[in-house]
């Protein structure tokens, strides 16, 4: 079975319509991807496991739309403005700049950039002759800190003042509107505020296909607590993680935590989950015990109460925040190389096949007539009426083996074909994508047999 590596990747979703370089015609544009007609639904599908996950099975969990441009005060407050930047350097013989942490990371994982101040990631990369990844010689600048929001102005005339951002992460949008959602849904603590959306960063990124860009989707999910509870609550969202990922498909050897050694100025604790990519390991979820930093911060700059009262006790207190977030494009990418395979079948022959879990396969079911001229009217009749209950398509082009072939390669869990018998007395032969099992069953039960098949399991 050969391993696909990143370049395997980027030419399967650009030739099956998964994602495209983003402005292709015009030559593109760095870092940017948009996402296909098959790419979309598989984005959407894990986006609605996540809503099931995280807002539909749980108890007091309530889902957010917050706008993308906020008023700037809030990344005053939020410390975004004066600390939310990336450590960069330029190559001296190349021109090409660079992440200071990225560089030592990729040089030595051991050596744990990270929890390093500016001064030690300098000093590391001159002592160590830390190589440009161009080419390949060591002769860097110092290190510069570049903030890494979008701005934007408000008007019609430029001004300071009518500066804007584009947000750089969802949660300000959840911490701004907590005792809006706490008000409406008459939320006791500990509650969820969730939140599916657009953040942009204006950073520099090693090129690793849709992993890191200047556009992305983010999966947020804030708890809000009394303190005193908020490190069991930490404990649980670690695990929750996993058990998600378990959930879309990703097994648990090629996961792992990466707990933080150097903290943020707000965090108690902070976790990574990490997938094995094929450049190596590299963060799709973030659990953060956020203390009481961002309502109290909220509180000072807006001159507005946060607190909650509980009407039991009559205590009132800022509560603290444990926050977990996934990032959509990330685990698109980690889903594709966890599914797609070569496969060799016993008669020698290969396939592309993507063994994608049913419930996040774009599309469900191909419906395939065994000869366009005898087979094509009953063949739509079906399609037409399982078309409105999961994503379906209908494809008569070529010998069927071919047929099946390309479903294989897009994830699609079934195929039915329809034959003489199917005209004859109402019985398609189904086959299933990864075992290429056959069995026969009515038109009659097809629908309620592949809604059970494509469905999430139940947590």
């Amino acid at each position: 079975m050969k391993k696909m590596m990143m370049e395997d990747m980027v030419a399967y979703c650009n030739q099956y319509g998964f994602i495209f370089q983003g402005s292709e015609i015009y030559g593109g544009l760095a870092n940017t991807w948009d996402y296909g007609p098959l790419g979309t639904r598989l984005k959407n599908n894990i986006k609605d496991a996540w809503r099931y996950f995280f807002i539909q099975s749980r108890d007091s969990s309530f889902e957010l739309d917050s706008d993308i441009l906020m008023n700037p005060t809030v990344w005053k407050a939020s410390g975004h403005l004066d600390s939310f930047s990336d450590p960069l350097l330029d190559c001296k013989e190349c021109k090409t700049r660079h992440r200071a942490d990225n560089l030592i990371g990729d040089f030595d994982e051991e050596a744990k950039a990270d929890g390093m101040t500016t001064e030690e990631m300098i000093q590391y990369i001159r002592t160590n002759n830390v190589p440009c990844p161009k080419c390949g010689k060591s002769n860097f600048t110092d290190i510069r800190q570049f903030n890494l929001m979008f701005a934007t102005e408000r008007g019609v005339t430029q001004n300071s003042t009518n500066t804007i951002y584009l947000r750089p992460e969802n949660a300000q949008g959840e911490y701004v509107n907590f005792l809006n959602v706490q008000r409406t849904m008459r939320a006791k603590l500990p509650f969820g505020i969730g939140q599916i959306g657009k953040a942009f960063r204006n950073e520099i990124t090693p090129g690793n296909f849709t992993f890191r860009t200047i556009e992305f989707e983010q999966m947020e999910y804030q708890t809000f607590c009394k303190k005193g509870t908020d490190e069991e609550l930490y404990a649980f969202f670690k695990d929750y993680g996993i058990k998600f990922f378990n959930l879309l498909g990703l097994p648990s050897e090629n996961l792992r935590f990466h707990d933080h050694e150097k903290l943020a100025h707000y965090a108690k604790a902070a976790c990574d989950i990490e997938y094995l990519f094929p450049f190596g390991w590299g963060e799709i979820n973030g659990t953060h015990n956020r203390t009481d930093f961002d309502l109290s911060r909220h509180c000072e700059f807006s001159g507005k109460r946060l607190d909650y009262i509980d009407l039991l006790t009559n205590e009132k207190y800022i509560p603290y925040i444990i926050e977990s977030t996934y990032g959509v494009d990330r685990i698109v990418l980690a889903v594709l190389f966890e599914a797609l395979q070569e496969e060799e079948l016993e008669s020698g022959d290969t396939r592309i096949v993507l063994k994608i879990s049913p419930a996040l396969a774009p599309i469900k079911l191909n419906v395939l007539p065994v000869m366009k001229k005898k087979h094509g009217e009953k063949a739509l009749e079906i399609y037409n009426n399982v078309k409105k209950h999961f994503m379906a398509t209908y494809d008569d082009a070529g010998n069927i083996g071919r047929r099946y072939r390309r479903g294989d390669a897009i994830g699609t869990p079934y195929a039915i074909s329809i034959d003489d018998d199917t005209i004859n007395d109402g019985i398609v032969t189904l086959r299933e994508r990864d075992s290429m099992k056959q069995i026969r069953i009515k038109t009659e039960e097809l629908v309620d047999y592949l809604n059970d098949k494509v469905k999430l399991p139940v947590v």
